[in-house]
């Protein structure tokens, strides 16, 4: 898929990703607000201009692959893989129905585009992690593997365990895009179980690490594209974003970590997006 540079063309994709969002969570009323909305930036960085991706052949054996670990911010990867050309825009309003491709977490192959099984928070990091050392070791590609990972799966110690393996193998195929929204179901993360300094402790593990503004798409791009210049670790990008961005009511509540808008709650949103 040809790159897009256009910083304007960009940003309006993400809105019409976010507007998507809104519209599939309202249909369905069910699924998760904040960390969609949070995410569309970075989405559109990945799929408009990073990745070596073709909707057509999504098959395609030198794709670069996205591993979302994350699996609850499903709208986001689906509304951009609708929005890519991967599948007609038309089903993105069967999210969460009965029979859907589109369920409330990712199932590996059950649309073009998704390239993995998510549910329990950390498996994906293992996931992407063994998918860029098969990549590099045996399959002898040049494909990346980006991952998305949330701040509060850094709870989990099967994470730690994946990151640990991915520095000893110094995987350069890697690159993490860390969420770093600050909330999760039950409460603002650093409550529940702080992180900081997240940047010194994948430091400590032997990670390269950059910091972005993850509602900056260029800045996005731009770190992603340094990360591909690091040749002797893997690369963890934190975003720091702000859940629920462009919905005012929504923007850093933890309360919409696992929301979805009703009727009039949608109504409002789209007139702020």
């Amino acid at each position: 898929m040809e790159p897009i540079t256009d910083i304007k063309i960009l940003k309006a994709k993400a809105r019409a990703i976010r507007v998507n969002i809104i519209k599939l969570l309202a249909e369905a009323q069910s699924g998760h607000s904040a960390g969609p909305l949070g995410l569309s930036d970075v989405f559109t960085a990945l799929y408009f201009n990073v990745l070596n991706h073709d909707p057509k052949r999504p098959n395609w054996r030198d794709r670069d692959r996205v591993i979302v670990s994350c699996g609850h911010i499903c709208p986001v990867w689906y509304a951009t893989l609708a929005e890519a050309g991967y599948f007609a825009k038309r089903e993105l309003w069967t999210f969460r129905k009965i029979n859907s491709r589109l369920q409330g977490h990712p199932e590996y192959r059950s649309i073009a585009g998704v390239e993995n099984s998510a549910g329990p928070l950390g498996q994906g990091v293992s996931l992407a992690v063994g998918m860029a050392y098969a990549l590099r070791h045996f399959s002898k590609s040049g494909s990346q593997v980006y991952l998305i990972s949330s701040d509060g799966e850094q709870n989990e110690g099967q994470t730690w365990e994946a990151v640990m393996f991915a520095a000893k193998h110094k995987l350069p195929n890697l690159t993490m895009l860390l969420d770093r929204n600050n909330i999760q179901i039950d409460g603002n993360t650093e409550d529940i179980m702080p992180l900081e300094s997240l940047r010194e402790k994948y430091e400590a593990f032997n990670w390269h690490v950059l910091e972005v503004d993850g509602h900056n798409i260029q800045e996005v791009i731009d770190a992603c594209n340094a990360a591909k210049a690091i040749v002797e670790k893997p690369v963890c990008i934190i975003c720091h974003t702000i859940p629920g961005k462009g919905v005012k009511f929504m923007e850093g509540k933890y309360e919409w970590h696992g929301k979805a808008p009703n009727k009039e709650e949608a109504e409002k949103a789209l007139q702020q997006l």
